[in-house]
């Protein structure tokens, strides 16, 4: 249980810092605007292009991925029939889909996967999945929901290739595909920009949290506790059930779809949500509380699957 308690001290010690931060009013007014433009526009393209770039396209297709496909389009699609028949918009139900299906696979995942599971390759074919189909679709959705019909419809149709998040993740992979090698004096440059990513995410999360009600309250209490359910709960039951039930899987296999399946919602999603300013309760509310159940859910996983 290292893995999972180390990944989630070093996640709470950052935002924790973004949090005194905000309190102290250290970054300004608008710290938490500059730290989510950051991430959104330069760190976080950077930082999935450099990812993907060195990445081995070939663990997309695991045995086991098609579980993790089949356990989040289950679950989001689940937000997304509660949040037309409650009318809670595009942007929102977006947003919230997002939270109920999309893991940290990143700053979790990976530390997870060496001390849990013993090799951090597993979360791999998770995280490209992520990267390259689910951020590209949503970010689209949130776009398009954005302008409405103001863009003439040509100009909707290249919306994928105008979201830096999205340029970033399959320029990436187009490199990968191609087996170019990119020179240092190129990749440096960028690993350097992209290092900032999580940090920024991780201290603008945390100055959210200054000054908020406790979560699950107000008019986002019924879309938070629906994403959080499913998140923590609904997701991993999903996958357990397919991997056994449909694909045969058993042993390090089953630990390893249910673990990366219960991982909790990944912090980026809040630097999405404060971008197009839509949900931005939802998400912070929704992270934190996945976050915090996620602990018990690991352990419970890992004593009966391990």
């Amino acid at each position: 249980m290292q893995g999972v308690l180390t990944g989630f001290a070093v996640i709470g010690v950052v935002i924790a810092v973004g949090y005194l931060l905000g309190l102290r009013g250290s970054l300004g007014e608008n710290g938490r605007d500059v730290l989510t433009r950051l991430a959104f526009n330069v760190a976080s393209p950077a930082l999935l292009f450099t990812t993907l770039a060195r990445a081995d396209l070939s663990v997309v297709f695991s045995s086991w991925l098609l579980v993790t496909v089949l356990s989040t389009a289950a679950v989001a699609g689940v937000f997304v029939a509660v949040g037309v028949a409650r009318g809670w918009g595009v942007g929102r139900t977006t947003i919230g889909a997002l939270c109920s299906s999309y893991v940290n696979s990143g700053n979790l995942g990976i530390p997870i996967s060496v001390y849990v599971l013993g090799n951090a390759s597993l979360v791999a074919p998770v995280m490209l999945f992520q990267l390259v189909v689910v951020s590209p679709l949503a970010l689209t959705i949130l776009d398009l929901s954005g302008r409405g019909e103001k863009d003439p419809w040509w100009l909707r149709l290249l919306t994928p290739v105008r979201n830096p998040v999205a340029v970033g993740s399959l320029a990436g992979v187009a490199v990968a595909a191609s087996g170019v090698h990119l020179p240092g004096p190129v990749m440096d440059p960028l690993t350097l920009i992209g290092n900032m990513a999580v940090p920024a995410v991780l201290l603008g999360f945390g100055i959210s949290l200054r000054g908020s009600a406790l979560p699950a309250r107000g008019a986002e209490r019924w879309p938070v506790l629906l994403s959080v359910a499913l998140k923590s709960v609904g997701q991993p039951a999903i996958a357990w059930a397919l991997a056994v039930g449909v694909f045969g899987l058993h042993g390090a296999a089953l630990l390893d779809v249910v673990v990366t399946s219960a991982l909790p919602g990944a912090q980026n999603l809040y630097t999405y949500a404060s971008r197009y300013r839509v949900g931005e309760a939802l998400a912070r509310d929704s992270i934190l509380l996945s976050t915090i159940l996620s602990v018990p859910v690991l352990v419970v996983i890992a004593a009966l699957l391990g």
